[in-house]
């Protein structure tokens, strides 16, 4: 394996992505104000967004895929700060189980991001200056919130499919509690229905990693000229392993050393597993801003279906029509399959249409963004036959 010790070089400039998105943008203004959770309110604010395929003229062919932790809207096509291919490729595109020969595919920057839509990065219209710390928590729903008023400016009433993993999955599950009329169906995978005691702990010490940086200057590194890359990277790190599992790191990894015959007896990257994650903290902090890592992680945290509707997940689902199919895999430790069941028996006790699968694989929690065939079969039948349903 390659040492890795330098960041990638970079096309586009992330603080310019910020504000100004290479991708699809919609502004709106007090007449469309976003009213958020915390009880602030968002007078001017953007959302980035890519579409892929063609709306229908009935236009009941939309699909709106919700992004994970620290992805964006590109799903399925070149980023252009990495220059890297779309973070969802093997599950979207011509004759893929997401076909953009059939579907129109919608893919938004979320809430309090940092690739287009209105975020810490993002200019303060009332100051001239990044948000940084000023700019108010946001919650899953709001991020759905800001979805469906792009939904509604691309005068799109009814979704065929929502779907996303992760954090992805939350607004999906949001959209069908929030909007049920609007989702004709959904495809929640490798997620929960709230964040676990140990989920929010892991994001905790991300965050601290960030806030411990000299260089966070309390959330004004924009301002100051600084950025926390130590921190962030190592929240990056410590993020990552939890999106791996054991057998996916020993097959990969073991206990190769890197690029030598023989320990060094120092603490330089012995091992290709301590270079590999490395990498991957250095490449993050290139393309991803600290204070949005702050923001979206604490999204997450805060995420709780149930305690918005009594306790009573099954409550959030009461009447609905949206037909659902949900996925969980073996290896993830991160969202476990008693996550998805739980979410499933809500659904059973609230009458509504769903199938289920947990499918084998070792990959751990990354796997839903992997080559996984057995995947692919399960969302290419279960959107198959809602598409038969549907008309289209």
């Amino acid at each position: 394996m390659p040492n890795r010790t330098q960041a990638p070089e970079l096309l586009a400039d992330p603080l310019a992505e910020a504000n100004q998105p290479s991708s699809l943008l919609a502004r709106f203004g007090p007449d469309k104000a976003l009213q958020l959770d915390s009880g602030a309110t968002l007078e001017h604010w953007q959302i980035a967004y890519q579409t892929y395929g063609e709306l229908n003229a009935a236009r009941s062919n939309a699909v709106l895929v919700c992004h994970a932790l620290t992805g964006d809207q590109y799903v399925a096509s070149r980023n252009p700060v990495t220059g890297k291919g779309g973070w969802w490729t093997a599950m979207i595109g011509p004759g893929k189980p997401i076909d953009t020969d059939r579907f129109f595919v919608i893919c938004a920057n979320v809430l309090g991001g940092c690739m287009g839509t209105t975020g810490p990065a993002s200019t303060d219209p009332a100051t001239g200056k990044p948000w940084g710390l000023s700019f108010p928590m946001v919650t899953i729903r709001d991020m759905v919130r800001a979805q469906a008023h792009l939904m509604d400016s691309l005068g799109i009433d009814s979704l065929f499919c929502v779907a996303g993993g992760s954090m992805g999955g939350m607004q999906v599950l949001q959209w069908a509690a929030t909007y049920p009329t609007r989702v004709f169906s959904a495809l929640p995978l490798a997620t929960a229905a709230k964040h676990s005691a140990q989920n929010i702990a892991f994001h905790e010490v991300g965050r601290q990693a960030v806030m411990a940086d000299p260089d966070w200057r309390q959330g004004r590194y924009l301002d100051e000229g600084t950025r926390p890359s130590k921190g962030l990277s190592v929240a990056r790190m410590g993020a990552h392993i939890t999106y791996l599992s054991e057998p996916a790191l020993h097959r990969k990894f073991g206990r190769k050393l890197q690029e030598r015959s023989a320990p060094t007896f120092t603490f330089d990257a012995d091992f290709q597993v301590e270079s590999y994650l490395r990498y991957q903290g250095i490449s993050f902090v290139e393309r991803f801003d600290a204070n949005s890592y702050l923001y979206v992680t604490r999204a997450m945290d805060y995420f709780d279906l149930a305690a918005d509707h009594d306790g009573v997940l099954a409550k959030a689902f009461a009447g609905t029509r949206t037909r659902f199919c949900v996925a969980s895999f073996t290896s993830d430790w991160l969202f476990p399959t008693t996550d998805s069941r739980a979410i499933v028996h809500a659904l059973n006790a609230a009458g509504a249409s769903v199938s289920f699968v947990e499918l084998e694989s070792d990959k751990g929690h990354d796997a839903f963004l992997l080559e996984e065939p057995n995947l692919f079969a399960t969302t290419r039948g279960f959107i198959g036959a809602a598409a038969r349903a549907r008309g289209i």
